[in-house]
């Protein structure tokens, strides 16, 4: 009979870490994010100055077992670039420029809004609204002929045209993937886009507009730690002539460097012989643990090049942007 009860009495205890095991993992979650851009609302120099105009669409989400969506950020990087009917670049080519969340009163929408609500708060809303809903019933979210919500839960905070964002949940869900993160961490969205590299028009060759964003999804627990990371960056290009006159097709939508894969041509020139793509992923699961104060302790050299020996094998990229923009997801995390 003793042998008998304590058996009874492992069996229960082994069961009991089973069922608590099983029921922390049930809390894990899938991480995904997407970035769409856009160069159609570029246009030639003439007696105005041309622009060129990228317009990112950028979501992150968090994704249970059950194909629910447990948390959801939306951000947009809206980049434009003036250069003139002579082909020099007008805009000041160290200028930075921030996602639409982060600059939030600035961006100015409000007072063209008939809620009194600025792109920010609308996006909000709007990723609020996704929680806990499948991509299907995402997608079936009732919308009028301009792609603007109807539904009555909507109406009084979203105004704006939803169907690229609802268009974004689903490729963020569909790529999402195991990498640590829980049902109740916090996620947030960082970004921000560079011109530098940008050059005028000469007799030799054309000018070229860059806007480069660098992007992270970024999920934290509530002590601040990183749970789950995915880094990304898209460089949007635009070429004109001498006459201020476009020769990028406007209609080609640019990838980002993750969706290039080996495409982007990195690795033929990398001393580890590792593409962008897998220098970022590394990184993006190297800070996986740390907080942010612990991401922006990382050894770098005077370029920018992580020098702890846990990376030097794996990463030879400049970081320095990869921190940042994870410090800004820190600071959006919702």
């Amino acid at each position: 009979m003793k042998k008998l009860i304590i058996t009874l009495i492992v069996l229960v205890f082994i069961f009991g870490l089973t069922g608590s095991g099983l029921s922390q993992n049930a809390n894990d979650v899938k991480t995904g994010l997407s970035v769409d851009t856009s160069i159609a609302k570029s246009t030639d120099a003439g007696e105005k100055d041309g622009l060129a105009q990228a317009d990112s669409t950028i979501v992150a989400v968090t994704v249970d077992e059950n194909g629910k969506i447990a948390n959801c950020a939306i951000d947009s990087a809206q980049t434009k670039i003036n250069f003139s009917n002579s082909g020099e670049i007008v805009t000041p080519i160290d200028k930075e420029f921030v996602g639409k969340q982060e600059l939030g009163e600035e961006y100015g929408m409000v007072v063209a809004s008939s809620i009194g609500k600025e792109w920010n708060e609308q996006a909000t809303a709007l990723s609020n609204y996704v929680i806990g809903k499948t991509v299907e019933e995402v997608k079936g979210i009732a919308v009028n002929e301009e792609g603007t919500p109807m539904e009555s839960e909507l109406t009084s905070s979203v105004t704006m045209h939803i169907s690229n964002y609802i268009a974004g949940i689903e490729k963020a869900v569909n790529q999402a993937k195991n990498l640590g993160a829980s049902a109740d961490d916090q996620l947030g969205i960082g970004v921000i886009t560079t011109i530098d590299r940008s050059k005028d028009a000469t007799t030799e060759e054309e000018g070229q507009t860059q806007a480069y964003s660098n992007i992270a999804a970024v999920s934290f627990n509530n002590e601040g730690v990183i749970t789950s990371c995915i880094i990304d960056a898209v460089q949007s290009n635009v070429n004109f002539n001498r006459e201020g006159k476009i020769t990028s097709d406007l209609s080609i939508s640019p990838k980002t460097k993750n969706e290039l894969g080996d495409d982007y041509g990195m690795k033929a020139v990398s001393g580890i012989g590792k593409e962008w793509y897998e220098q970022a992923d590394a990184f993006a699961k190297y800070v996986v643990g740390k907080t942010i104060d612990e991401v922006k302790g990382i050894s770098l050299d005077e370029e920018g090049t992580p020098t702890e020996s846990e990376l030097t094998s794996s990463v030879t990229i400049h970081v320095g942007p990869f921190i940042a923009v994870i410090e800004k997801a820190y600071h959006a995390a919702k």
